[in-house]
C-alpha cells in the first residue's frame, strides 16, 4: 500500500515527538548520515530529509524537492516536494533519498491520506501537505557514497561495492 501506509502501522511504537527512517533500499556508506541529520535536527528543531541531485531524465523515480532557501551548503528549507514527477513538471532535480527524521504528526496526515500516484499512500504527499501547513522541512545533501538497491541493477552494482569494504 505504500510507504506511507507502512509508517502509519508503526505508530504505536513511536513515543518521541521525532523519530528517525530508513528506507532499506536506498544505502548510503563512508559516512553516517543519519547522524549528520540527527545534528540538523536538534540545531533547527525540524523535520530533515536526506537528498541528492539525480539526473534530470530519472525524477519520475523520486520525490523531488523546490527549494525555499539555502541554510548552508549542505542544507536547504524545503519549500515543497513532488512524488515521482514527470520530467517537464519536476521543480528541480533534487531527490529524496531514503533517511528522514520526522515528527509523529505525520500520522495524523497519514490517516487521511488519500492514494496517490500508483494506487499508494506516498510518504511524500504527506510531508507535502505539512510543508503547505508551514512545518519545518530541511533538505540535506549527504556526505557518503550512495547506493541504489530499488533496482535490478542498482542491487548488483550495491552489491560489488559492499563487497569492497
Amino acid at each position: 500500500m505504500g510507504t506511507g501506509d507502512a509508517v502509519l502501522k508503526t505508530k504505536k511504537f513511536i513515543k518521541n515527538n521525532y523519530f528517525l527512517m530508513l528506507l532499506p533500499d536506498d544505502l548510503i556508506i563512508k559516512k553516517n548520515c543519519s547522524k549528520d541529520m540527527i545534528k540538523i535536527h536538534k540545531k533547527f528543531k525540524g523535520s530533515v530529509m536526506a537528498s541528492m541531485k539525480v539526473k534530470k531524465n530519472n525524477v519520475d523515480r523520486w520525490g523531488i524537492y523546490s527549494i525555499k532557501k539555502n541554510i548552508d551548503k549542505l542544507n536547504f528549507k524545503i519549500a515543497d516536494v513532488i512524488e515521482k514527477p514527470n520530467t517537464k513538471d519536476a521543480p528541480s532535480n533534487n531527490a529524496v533519498i531514503g533517511r528522514y527524521i520526522l515528527s509523529k504528526k505525520i500520522f495524523h496526515y497519514l490517516k487521511n491520506q488519500k492514494k496517490g500516484k500508483g494506487g499508494e499512500i506516498h510518504i511524500t504527499d504527506a510531508i507535502r501537505r505539512m510543508i503547505l501547513d508551514q512545518y519545518l522541512f530541511i533538505g540535506h545533501k549527504f556526505r557518503g557514497n550512495y547506493l541504489d538497491c530499488g533496482s535490478m541493477k542498482g542491487y548488483i552494482k550495491s552489491g560489488i561495492e559492499i563487497s569492497k569494504l
